[in-house]
């Protein structure tokens, strides 16, 4: 037994296994405790495709990383400073993610001869005896055996008392890192409050582990990592696609509109759905629709009905509402458009991330379809984000997409969440009949921001077409003429980038607003980038990062920024898209800096590559 406690200022844990053995609840319980705390986090869960890979297989590993500490955390990590795994192939899969002289701790059971093969180790190799890992601290725990000695009379089958190894896991981990037990006990007891003999296992495994730690013979030393110093406040933990449903909310309340929420489910975007349909006590309304299409007509029919219509999918399912959209922005009426997006083409990478879809958010439909788009940077970002979508949705009658991913989706990080009179306030303007006698109501007649009223159908004198065909200039009848049409687009487009009067110009989010090196980035990168560059500028290097969130219509300064610097560098998860923007609009001979692995960048590459493009 040793009882050191060696201080440290932040510790990167990832738990991995079996996508049975619960690795995702053990990630989550850890990460809520260490929230609790007041560490400042940065979570990365990591999951396979199927919903029930081969258990023990390289395509069956689950993963969960999470970066704690007493200072600021942008992301989950580079590299792990402990790595716990269930069993052979856990191991094979993530050995790489572990820095050398980092502490591997070892469910032992899960290599016996059955474990090593299904990991595909050649015959005889067992990386627990053959010195493969002496570069590394390892702790092996037969877990298993452990867990089941703990169950031993409580009538418990086998197998029932094996989906307990991730409570003994996490009581361990709890011990090394001196955490108390008493939220996932709180959890515990609410999970399973319909099931004693559950509940009292979970609990008593979860025990078993943490004063294991106590007890055992071998020499292990515990851990302490302080509170982080943040801005006084009341956070919590989120993830991004939780903050996603919670802005929704806000914003419909706040607009003082029915939020009407339409969707078909799909990875990485339905947890949306799930968070939403808990807040019918705000007037929430949710539709789980047949397919695709029918969830965006749907929510095309709330919002012309006076609800705040919102969708929401993944890059397939943009594809399929692609018409749908065309006809919202024909029809200019408010609609959010939610894109979680994730590897693809097509099915593509279910459960991996990519940023891959701005193109087809910014261009993805038939005709000239402008429409505004928003991206998130951060877990806790989507709140503010998605709220911004909607305000703009509504404030300007257009469609607008709100850009997520997969990696801030299912990441979590400490939210300050703001009180209602922090919320920027939403204008609604609903059409009046204010026809003297013999006029007749002008749909398409537009306000110093080029837009349309809102006009609730049922309302006398306020009667008006609407469909997909081309109106005619204020009447809104249909109109073939080919100088409407072409006055329509042309209309249509200059609203969209009027747009830009009404939102904030780009500031920078570190360095100097001239000199050598400017990173640009959007979307999720925002983590690796912002601490790529915070090191680089400690070492006396001359760079600067700008991160924007208004993809369309850009803000106003972007290219002012943009001729101060002597070499543009804009990281992307994807082939080059956002790059191909910028170098169209402001004729910038920028360089493209791509990862398209479903992975997203470590601080580390970016921080390379910065020093490469300098030299």
């Amino acid at each position: 037994m040793n009882n050191n406690n060696e201080i440290k200022k932040q510790v990167v844990i990832l738990f991995a296994g079996d996508s049975g053995d619960g690795i995702q609840l053990t990630g989550t319980q850890f990460t809520n405790t260490a929230a609790l705390l007041g560490n400042d986090i940065s979570t990365f869960p990591n999951f396979p495709a199927e919903i029930r890979a081969p258990q023990g297989t390289l395509a069956g590993v689950s993963g969960f990383q999470l970066h704690f500490g007493s200072v600021e955390i942008y992301t989950p990590g580079d590299v792990a400073d402990v790595l716990v795994v269930m069993n052979a192939a856990a191991l094979k899969a993530n050995i790489k993610q572990l820095r050398e002289g980092g502490i591997i701790i070892v469910n032992s059971d899960g290599f016996d001869a059955k474990n090593l093969k299904l990991a595909k180790y050649p015959n005889d190799v067992n990386p627990l005896k053959d010195g493969s890992l002496s570069k590394y601290k390892v702790y092996e725990i037969d877990v298993t055996k452990l867990t089941r000695s703990c169950l031993e009379g409580s009538g418990m089958g086998t197998k029932e008392s094996d989906r307990s190894k991730n409570m003994f896991v996490l009581g361990y981990i709890y011990w090394m890192y001196n955490r108390k037990l008493d939220a996932t006990i709180e959890f515990i007891k609410e999970q399973f409050k319909k099931s004693p003999t559950l509940l009292d296992a979970n609990i008593k495994v979860l025990k078993a582990g943490y004063h294991f730690g106590d007890t055992t013979e071998t020499p292990m030393n515990r851990y302490e990592v302080k509170a982080a110093e943040m801005p006084k406040g009341t956070y919590r933990n989120i993830m991004g696609n939780q903050a996603t449903a919670l802005g929704l909310v806000a914003a419909s309340s706040k607009a003082d509109l029915t939020l009407f929420y339409a969707t078909y489910p799909i990875t990485p975007a339905s947890d949306i759905l799930h968070e939403l349909s808990k807040h019918k006590n705000f007037g929430v309304k949710t539709f789980q629709a047949e397919d695709e299409i029918a969830a965006i007509t749907a929510a095309i029919g709330a919002s012309f009905g006076g609800s705040l219509g919102v969708t929401a999918s993944s890059g397939p399912g943009i594809a399929l509402k692609g018409e749908a959209i065309g006809l919202a922005l024909m029809l200019e009426l408010p609609l959010v458009i939610v894109n979680v997006q994730r590897g693809g083409p097509s099915t593509g990478l279910p459960t991996k991330t990519e940023q891959a879809d701005l193109l087809q958010a910014l261009y993805g439909r038939n005709g000239e379809a402008p429409v505004a788009v928003i991206a998130a940077s951060t877990p806790s970002d989507c709140f503010n984000t998605v709220y911004e979508a909607c305000r703009i949705a509504v404030e300007h009658m257009t469609p607008v997409f709100f850009l997520s991913d997969g990696y801030i989706a299912n990441g979590a990080e400490p939210w300050l969440f703001p009180s209602e009179n922090e919320l920027k306030k939403i204008e609604v303007h609903f059409a009046e009949n204010k026809l003297k006698d013999g006029e007749k109501f002008l749909p398409y007649k537009r306000n110093e921001k080029l837009v349309r009223e809102w006009a609730i159908p049922g309302r006398n004198g306020l009667e008006h077409r609407v469909g997909g065909i081309e109106k005619e200039n204020e009447t809104g009848n249909i109109s073939y003429d080919p100088d409407n049409h072409e006055f329509m687009v042309k209309m249509r487009e200059a609203k969209i980038q009027k747009i830009a009067d009404y939102i904030p110009e780009q500031k920078f989010d570190q360095g100097n607003e001239k000199g050598k090196l400017l990173i640009i980035g959007w979307g999720s990168t925002y983590g690796s980038i912002k601490t790529a560059v915070k090191e680089s500028i400690e070492e006396g290097l001359e760079v600067s990062h700008i991160h924007i969130k208004y993809l369309n219509p850009l803000p106003k300064n972007i290219g002012s920024i943009i001729k101060n610097f002597e070499k543009i560098l804009i990281p992307e998860m994807n082939n080059g898209q956002l790059i191909k923007v910028l170098r169209d609009k402001f004729l910038v001979d920028a360089i493209a800096y791509n990862k398209i692995k479903g992975m997203p960048f470590t601080a580390a590459e970016i921080k390379n590559k910065i020093v490469e493009v300098l030299q």
